[in-house]
């Protein structure tokens, strides 16, 4: 079996199989196609069936010259993926990653703004023009919600339920979760549709997308990446922002407030609560006075 066949079926088993997203998917390819090309260096043309530990240990070592640790790692979980695939189907008889060790990575804490901040930026936001208007409602759902960017240029006016106080939301591996809506927020979405997402025209099949760009086509994740950049270096920002985050925020905000971290998962659709964990680099002095107002001895 060739190379390019190989990754093909591999990645046709992750969309249809384990209901991977396409940018998840994208990755994988990107990861794989890497690894097909190197292999011709280490005598392993167009095979992968051929290959052996000795020529996926070359590979990995040449990682550690080529790309970061984060980057590594991904990669040889992608390929540990693929030769599982080829396990299953029973194309090969051994998995030649068995033994092949992920580089070890910190676990860096997610950057956030300060509430002061997402005010800041979302007040800098120039409502004179619909797009500003547009904005505006996408930020306070970014952040009022704790979407990723994806699920927020996907959201649709009939994922929309006011009455019932949610949101619809597809998330990783296509997966359907419910996500609280705050009064404010909803009167912010109420106010767009009503008076301002007529003045779109949306394209056939997207009629019924919530925001658009200038092109009447639905938002795309790189214009939501801009316009929250452009708007970081407007007020004088310093930190290196990005959609996400508005997420890392919405989860630290709820922490510091009291919500329990099971609660953050749910809205959050984190599969596993070890991820959700991440959130709870609270500082040593909000520890201290929880322990000062809430242990029996203090």
């Amino acid at each position: 079996m060739q190379w390019e066949n190989a990754i093909k079926r591999y990645l046709q088993y992750l969309k249809l199989e384990r209901g991977l997203s396409d940018n998840t998917i994208k990755s994988y390819r990107f990861d794989l196609v890497d690894l097909a090309k190197n292999m011709e260096e280490f005598g392993a043309i167009g095979l992968p069936l051929a290959l052996d530990h000795q020529h996926i240990q070359s590979w990995t070592y040449g990682l550690t010259k080529r790309v970061g640790p984060a980057t590594s790692a991904r990669m040889i979980t992608s390929a540990r993926g693929f030769f599982q695939y080829l396990l299953l189907e029973q194309w090969r008889t051994d998995h030649p990653m068995r033994i092949t060790e992920r580089p070890r990575l910190g676990r860096k804490l997610p950057d956030t703004l300060s509430e002061q901040e997402i005010n800041q930026l979302i007040e800098a936001i120039d409502r004179s023009t619909k797009e500003g208007e547009r904005n505006f409602t996408m930020l306070e759902t970014l952040y009022g919600c704790g979407l990723r960017v994806s699920e927020l240029v996907q959201l649709k006016c009939s994922d929309l339920f006011f009455k019932e106080g949610f949101i619809r939301v597809l998330g990783k591996g296509n997966k359907e979760r419910l996500v609280p809506l705050s009064d404010y927020n909803a009167r912010c979405i109420i106010r767009y549709q009503n008076e301002l997402r007529h003045l779109w025209t949306p394209v056939k099949g997207y009629e019924d997308f919530l925001f658009f760009n200038r092109r009447n086509a639905p938002l795309t994740r790189a214009m939501v990446f801009t316009i929250i950049k452009q708007l970081g270096v407007q007020i004088g920002l310093s930190k290196k922002i990005s959609p996400h985050t508005f997420r890392h925020s919405f989860a630290t905000h709820l922490l510091e407030n009291g919500a329990d971290l099971r609660s953050i998962q749910q809205m959050l659709g984190h599969q596993s609560i070890t991820t959700t964990e991440i959130y709870m680099h609270v500082d040593r002095s909000k520890l201290a006075s929880v322990l000062k107002k809430f242990h029996p001895r203090s």
